[in-house]
């Protein structure tokens, strides 16, 4: 059976930016490698309720990977909605999502990438 969803808690042991977005650099292409469709990221929204600099960075660098090929697309929690055609496009891909609870709740501390 393939695998088809994996989830990455960036938060885990309180790192800085710099240090989850070196594990998120690590884990994209294991997860390709480990034969997973699509990640779940755990980032949070930022303890100040201003941004959090690990959503902030994870997004970017996940858009520098989608403009250069390296993963397909990725959609923030707050658009993971059956609305948006990112998350049709993730939904496809992983149906056990569809049973996901950040669907259609709008939570911008998460993030799914679909490899």
């Amino acid at each position: 059976m393939e695998n088809t969803l994996r989830t990455i808690n960036l938060e885990t042991g309180k790192p800085t930016s710099l240090e989850a977005i070196k594990r998120l650099m690590a884990e994209i292409p294991n997860s390709k490698k480990l034969g997973f469709r699509v990640v779940k990221l755990i980032h949070g929204y930022g303890s100040s309720g201003t941004g959090g600099r690990i959503r902030i960075e994870t997004r970017k660098y996940l858009q520098r990977q989608a403009d250069a090929g390296q993963i397909k697309l990725f959609v923030p929690g707050e658009s993971f909605s059956i609305f948006d055609e990112g998350t049709r496009a993730v939904l496809s891909a992983c149906d056990e999502l569809r049973r996901d609870h950040d669907l259609e709740r709008h939570n911008n501390g998460v993030t799914f990438v679909l490899l």
